[in-house]
């Protein structure tokens, strides 16, 4: 079901779509054009899992459908394939790029009129970004601001297209100018590449730089307190101000390294839990409220949230500055590292590997993971997270392991 269509250099083929599939979910089948090594590809409106894909015999293999996918395969590609040898047998595909020809053929199979491939990058960022949460917005409009000074006037006509892999180097190149930080210009492309993935999804562009251009982090430097330096800080003795904040950073240590913001927008305590969706992944979340963690929630109870941490703030960010900065003050008059929020998640995560803690315990303590076909199925035990919390507690906090 494949091969070049008679009297053209096109060739058409089955194709299983998984550039912006997640693991385990099932991908869009499409039908590539393939023109001078270029490929364009149209929807069948068909999705199957990879393993229900022979991409050998092309077929659709051990789904409920598979009869009827393959029929409808089947038939979507003498369509194409007929259109294809009446437009070159008339002279009407010379010259064409693969994005040209798909254009064509959708015009032949389908008269309503197509959505341009060329569709500008600004104009898809900004519809992408509008209907993100206000965080989340900040840290785009960061990426475009970005694009902008690199651009001037040319972003408003830049498409997608245009963001080749060589551009996208050159662009990482001039970021690199003023942010010499790997990791911080990934965020950048983190961003551009969702906007990709989003316009990929909705079939908007057929061209995709990222299965080249790599987003990976740099290995930074790990900011985790030692043991003895971890007891030192929670066993200070400070000014009142001072005791609110560190208390703030035990807090987020006691909930296994619960994220600021999420920890800033819990509202109870249920069943001796709180319970939550991760601003992050929103994903749902449940810790359990060890003793010493239900002290200082009611030493900090708050009248609208669970804690008073917001009652004087416009946003969570006023308090989580105002909080970073008395942690570097702490940390100064201990004589300790410079200090933030993430050392309390980081350091719960290397102490409890330090008890040796199965590293699957750990990353479902801290919200990682659950995103595989494996997790879809399998509800992971939280009583192993709750012992392994407690197990760290009692080795930090008492010396008992």
């Amino acid at each position: 079901m494949s091969g070049r269509v008679l009297g053209t250099m096109i060739t058409t083929r089955f194709y299983l779509d998984c550039r912006a599939s997640a693991a385990g979910s099932p991908s869009p089948l499409k039908l590539a054009l393939t023109v001078k090594g270029v490929r364009a590809l149209i929807s069948l409106n068909i999705s199957v899992l990879s393993s229900q894909w022979d991409a050998h015999r092309q077929i659709v293999i051990g789904h409920p459908r598979k009869q009827m996918y393959n029929a409808m395969m089947a038939e979507q590609k003498v369509a194409v394939d007929a259109i294809l040898f009446r437009l070159s047998a008339a002279g009407e595909l010379r010259g064409l790029r693969a994005s040209e020809v798909r254009r064509r053929v959708l015009s032949e199979l389908n008269p309503e009129p197509e959505v341009d491939s060329r569709v500008t990058f600004i104009s898809r960022f900004e519809a992408f970004v509008k209907c993100r949460s206000a965080g989340t917005q900040r840290v785009y409009n960061a990426t475009l601001s970005r694009l902008r000074s690199y651009l001037g006037d040319g972003l408003g006509s830049l498409t997608f297209e245009d963001m080749t892999v060589a551009w996208l180097r050159d662009f990482d190149t001039w970021l690199a100018r003023t942010s010499p930080s790997k990791n911080a210009r990934n965020i950048h492309f983190r961003n551009i590449r969702a906007v990709f993935n989003d316009a990929l999804t909705d079939e908007v562009i057929s061209c995709y730089p990222f299965r080249k251009f790599k987003v990976t982090p740099a290995r930074t430097r790990k900011r985790a307190l030692p043991l003895e330096q971890l007891r030192l800080l929670f066993e200070a003795e400070l000014e009142t101000w001072q005791q609110r904040y560190l208390d703030c950073f035990k807090l987020i240590f006691l909930l296994c390294g619960i994220n600021i913001v999420d920890l800033c927008g819990l509202s109870s305590v249920a069943n001796g839990r709180v319970e939550y969706s991760r601003a992050k992944t929103h994903r749902l979340y449940s810790v359990k409220v060890e003793p010493e963690a239900a002290a200082l929630i009611e030493k900090y109870g708050g009248e609208s949230r669970l804690l008073n941490y917001m009652d004087n703030c416009k946003g969570y960010r006023s308090f989580y500055n105002q909080l970073n900065l008395a942690l570097h003050n702490i940390a100064e008059v201990l004589g300790l590292p410079k200090i933030s929020t993430y050392w309390a998640r980081h350091s719960w995560a290397t102490v409890a590997a330090s008890l040796d803690i199965p590293k699957e315990t750990i990353a479902a303590a801290l919200g990682h993971g659950g995103n595989t076909v494996t997790d879809i199925y399998i509800d992971f035990d939280q009583g192993k997270v709750d012992a392994a919390n407690r197990r760290v507690i009692d080795w930090v906090l008492y010396g008992k392991k």
